[in-house]
């Protein structure tokens, strides 16, 4: 992309690649994530560093050479990523050695290009953000989204009762299927007053909103005292400012915005959470429901789906 803009600003380029240098691996590149941040990047609301810029933060690949000191890692091998620089939407690509997670045999790679981002995601709010317990009854915004679709399923797991919010009825029980216990349909319902009703007045000790603008207010109004409002998305536009005093008054609530990157910046922390993540996906716990491809030439139709809000679950682009 030669600057920020619409769908359309993306153009199929052919470009030539180096020798991988010291540190680096050059990966052949065999499924890549589709994820909102890439829209994000697109269209300036994350400005990228300099233009014209490639796209793209998630892939999984071979490896078909790697560079000057870099150990543990060998020609041949299966790995997968979830983080920058930016690059992923290509044939091929130079990546830091150490942003990259030796896939397991049981995880294929489109799987791995599917839920690197959004399952490392997952497994921070959940394990670190809130740590989720047998009993809490948690609400998840876009229930049905790739996101919304693991905590449903991860938080079920760990023994908590689950509310949703989806768009329509389609994506209601597709995130029934996946662990939600009461799906609310937000066009048609007032959430607050369901959630509140769902849990006897009391509300929730924690939202997770990966919308943003258009849910934050229902957000801290379906909070218990105390609760914990974790906005990781926003999609719908960035969250007003926020008068702190109102958290005082709505009862003495917290809002937290984690960030991807300082939940895996150091690699011990990335393996971790990546080996949590494939152990998950191997026991069943989670299950990976892609619900769309489409070839990397079409990144355009791809952002324009995602952008307009008419993908439901995971999707990813294959070269």
């Amino acid at each position: 992309m030669a600057e920020p803009g619409p769908p359309e600003v993306l153009r199929h380029e052919e470009t030539a690649l180096a020798p991988p240098g010291a540190g680096e691996v050059l990966l052949r590149q065999t499924a890549i994530g589709l994820n909102y941040i890439d829209v994000q990047h697109r269209t300036g609301r994350y400005p990228l560093p300099a233009y014209p810029s490639p796209l793209g933060l998630e892939a999984a690949g071979v490896i078909e050479a790697v560079g000057p000191g870099v150990a543990g890692l060998a020609p041949g091998q299966r790995v997968a990523y979830a983080t920058g620089p930016i690059g992923a939407y290509a044939e091929a690509r130079l990546i830091p050695a150490d942003r990259v997670v030796a896939l397991p045999p049981g995880i294929d790679d489109v799987t791995a290009a599917a839920i690197m981002i959004k399952g490392l995601t997952a497994h921070y709010l959940l394990f670190t953000t809130y740590p989720v317990r047998r009993g809490d009854t948690i609400l998840v915004h876009a229930a049905a989204g790739g996101v919304g679709l693991l905590l449903c399923q991860w938080a079920r797991h760990l023994g908590a009762r689950v509310i949703g919010t989806v768009g329509s009825a389609e994506k209601a029980a597709i995130a029934r299927a996946h662990g939600c216990d009461l799906a609310i349909l937000y066009r048609d319902e007032d959430v607050v007053a369901a959630v509140r009703d769902a849990t006897g007045g009391k509300g929730v000790p924690v939202v997770y909103d990966g919308v943003g603008k258009d849910t934050v207010e229902a957000s801290l109004r379906c909070l218990a005292p105390r609760g914990l409002l974790v906005s990781y998305g926003t999609p719908s536009g960035a969250i007003p400012p926020l008068d702190l005093f109102r958290l005082n008054t709505l009862g003495s609530l917290y809002v937290t915005s984690p960030a991807f990157a300082t939940h895996v910046g150091e690699r011990a922390e990335l393996l971790a959470r990546a080996g949590a993540l494939f152990a998950a996906i191997a026991s069943g716990i989670l299950k990976i429901d892609i619900r769309a491809t489409y070839p990397l030439a079409e990144a355009r139709r791809a952002h324009a789906d995602l952008q307009n809000r008419r993908t439901i679950g995971l999707s990813i682009l294959l070269p």
